[in-house]
């Protein structure tokens, strides 16, 4: 396996520029996921990681070596893509023999290489078949096992799951996890899905618009994030915000929303007296308590089996409590809610955290 190494990569094409000088170090045997939304570069540096699409300006390195003129063969690496790419010709134990027969790869070595990523991937009883009588999961895993019987540098996975139902999703995720575990790979894994980052992830790269807002572990970010934007992105149901404007003086501090309702916090450094701010605190943190500082109007209430989660409005802004107590299945009207300060996190007028 390898370490990898991205300086100052920039993408652009024609006069677009889509990504804007990313640096990022994957240590050897890491699990790194690339998470953001549609259209934020992540496809795109992995795909520049991988060799098929240029480098406008910056280098990468595999291994210590520079690759940015590298054809992807030559790069060693190994790449599941969402489409599974598989030849409808061809049987299980082909498709996943292929590079191996191009390399002139001796058979019994080819299928030494071929049973052991069979039986890791639960393959064994399926290497006769071809992909037509295969499930999504099961061509997901063949797609898989072709990458692992290559034996490469790294893995590179390009939201493999995104064509799978739910419940296969939830399945592939366990079974890339182990695949991991077992392998030690370093691998790089892009997704649109945070549920999936926060779950396979040593550590998050968190991207906007070609940009690197974050990189830490999975817990880093749900704890700590470093702008509004990571806040909002990371966590199922996203984190609420309060918009107002920061006041401090005699040692105290408040946010204070636009009808002069003040939500007392501790004194934030970075933070302008006067100037925007916003208050920002996870669902599961907000307490519904009968004698809470805050009355808030119930707006929607959806069930989700595991909990519950609760719609509401304060003063005329919108945010949500999730919570495990059914007894709010047939809400009153309006609620008592506290905002208990150690759960808080707040942002200066350009977005960012402010500690």
């Amino acid at each position: 396996m390898a370490s990898i190494d991205v300086q100052g990569v920039r993408k652009n094409y024609g006069d677009v520029e889509v990504l804007h000088g990313v640096d990022l170090t994957i240590r050897d045997g890491e699990f790194i996921v690339l998470v953001g939304p549609s259209g934020c570069g992540k496809s795109t540096l992995l795909r520049m990681i991988a060799g098929l699409e240029e480098v406008t300006g910056g280098d990468i390195h595999i291994a210590g070596k520079h690759v940015n003129h590298l054809a992807p063969k030559d790069r060693d690496i190994a790449m599941v893509f969402q489409s599974y790419a598989l030849y409808p010709h061809m049987s299980v134990a082909d498709n996943m023999s292929y590079s191996l027969r191009l390399r002139k790869t001796p058979k019994e070595k080819i299928a030494s290489a071929v049973g052991a990523a069979a039986a890791k991937l639960g393959l064994d009883p399926l290497l006769e078949r071809r992909p037509k009588a295969l499930s999504g999961g099961q061509r997901q895993r063949v797609a898989m096992g072709r990458a692992i019987v290559r034996q490469p540098k790294a893995f590179l996975f390009d939201e493999p799951l995104s064509n799978l139902d739910a419940r296969l999703r939830e399945q592939m995720r366990a079974e890339i996890k182990k695949m991991h575990g077992d392998l030690g790979a370093t691998s790089i894994y892009v997704t649109h899905d945070q549920i999936e980052a926060m779950t396979l992830a040593d550590r998050i790269v968190a991207m906007h618009a070609g940009v690197v807002q974050q990189i830490g572990s999975p817990l880093d970010l749900y704890d700590r994030p470093a702008n509004l934007f990571v806040a909002g992105f990371i966590g199922s149901p996203g984190m609420n915000f309060l918009e107002g404007t920061y006041h401090s003086g005699d040692g105290k501090a408040d946010i204070r929303l636009s009808d002069g309702t003040a939500i007392p916090i501790r004194p934030r450094e970075g933070l302008r007296d006067g100037y925007a701010a916003t208050l920002g605190i996870r669902p599961e943190h907000v307490e519904l308590k009968e004698d809470g500082s805050w009355q808030a109007d119930v707006e929607l209430v959806e069930p989700t089996g595991l909990g519950i989660i609760l719609h509401l409005s304060i003063h005329g802004q919108s945010f949500k409590i999730f919570t495990a107590d059914r007894a709010v299945l047939s809400p009153p009207p309006s609620l008592q809610v506290n905002f208990p300060e150690e759960h808080l996190h707040v942002f200066d007028e350009d977005g960012n955290r402010a500690d």
